[in-house]
């Protein structure tokens, strides 16, 4: 157990990072991720004005984001840089009220819910849902065992399409469903009453095939499907240009321009940033840690300039050999570039490498 955001997380339980790791990639891992901060926009006059007013804050289209639907979206500020990176959901036909639902980065949730609550205008609420718990089951087995514990809900969940949101009763607990997660495989998160989590959490457990993952498995994980961390990839000085976070911008957004930050966003898809976020294989077996200064190697325009640095890497247990992300200047920026890293006074040879370095298993609606 260690501290992280003001909360005890588990690193790793019993079986280890390594297995829990590769048991997310066979079978079905739950993380408890109730750290995360959850939230809830309404307006007696509509959601319509809800989404308009979250609008104010991200470059994300909202207000086409249809019912029971989720969209990644970044919260930016003025000068362009991002201020975190969370999901919305379309809760609009609820039998508990339409809504929107917001999931936020644990470290940023204060930030984050203050900033959008000073921008609301009157009519338009922000409950803070400090009374719910968030558990994701990941992995290819995560399906089957949510049908094993509630027959009833099979068919709903079987149904959910990537990124489909679901309210729904599974066993004894009323739940948010969403077909999502941060690990590259298919799987759910799941929002709970906090005082029904850790029994839901038991007999999730219970069931065949089902294994705790902490924060370990999670990071690495997530490193292999090239997912961005809050605070490590991405943070208040990158702007969603430079972290390959482009898609994440509704089209609509890109004419009108009117979310914060949007000079800077303009600018850069028009000239170009001067970085870019980039995969990283090193060579061997050493990996490149967070802050290893990036170089150019031979082949490259600059040999031995410092021209970026590793955000985020560690063994790729799935990837079999180190991995990593980071910026490097744009001119070095194309898959196969090759890199040097400096690693304990050593010289390491890398090259770009295109993300994800394990390829994603969501659960696509069939046609």
């Amino acid at each position: 157990m260690v501290p992280f955001a003001g909360y005890a997380m588990p690193v790793q339980y019993p079986a280890g990072i390594m297995a829990e790791h590769l048991h997310c990639r066979a079978g079905a891992a739950l993380f408890d991720v109730s750290h995360m901060g959850q939230g809830e926009l309404s307006c007696a006059a509509g959601l319509e004005q809800a989404a308009a007013a979250l609008e104010r804050l991200t470059p994300a289209d909202v207000l086409g984001l249809r019912p029971g639907r989720q969209r990644y979206a970044l919260l930016t500020g003025e000068e362009g840089g991002i201020l975190d990176d969370f999901m919305v959901t379309n809760l609009a036909g609820s039998a508990n009220g339409d809504r929107l639902f917001l999931v936020v980065n644990a470290s940023r949730k204060a930030h984050d819910f203050e900033r959008i609550g000073a921008a609301l205008p009157p009519g338009v609420r922000l409950r803070r849902r400090e009374d719910r718990a968030l558990l994701a089951l990941q992995g290819p087995g995560a399906a089957g065992a949510l049908a094993t514990l509630a027959p009833e809900a099979a068919p709903a969940v079987a149904e959910l399409p990537f990124m489909g949101v679901t309210e729904l009763r599974l066993g004894r607990v009323e739940a948010i469903v969403s077909r999502s997660g941060y690990t590259g495989e298919d799987g759910f998160e799941i929002s709970v009453p906090g005082e029904q989590a850790e029994g839901f959490a038991r007999d999730l457990l219970a069931l065949p095939g089902v294994l705790p993952a902490g924060l370990g498995a999670r990071d690495s994980l997530r490193l292999e499907a090239g997912l961005c961390l809050y605070g490590s990839d991405i943070d208040e000085t990158t702007s969603p240009v430079e972290a390959a976070l482009v898609w994440s911008i509704g089209k609509r957004r890109r004419t009108a321009w009117d979310f914060p930050g949007a000079e800077r966003v303009r600018a850069e898809l028009a000239e170009g940033p001067r970085r870019l976020r980039v995969g990283i294989r090193p060579e061997g077996r050493q990996p490149a840690r967070a802050h290893t200064p990036v170089q150019a190697a031979p082949g490259g325009a600059t040999i031995g300039a410092t021209i970026g640095e590793v955000t985020s890497g560690g063994f790729g247990p799935s990837a079999g050999g180190p991995v990593a992300m980071g910026y490097v200047a744009r001119a070095q920026a194309a898959d196969g570039t090759p890199l040097a890293l400096s690693v304990r006074g050593r010289s390491l040879p890398a090259a770009v490498a295109p993300l994800p370095f394990v390829p994603h298993r969501y659960h696509r609606a069939r046609a």
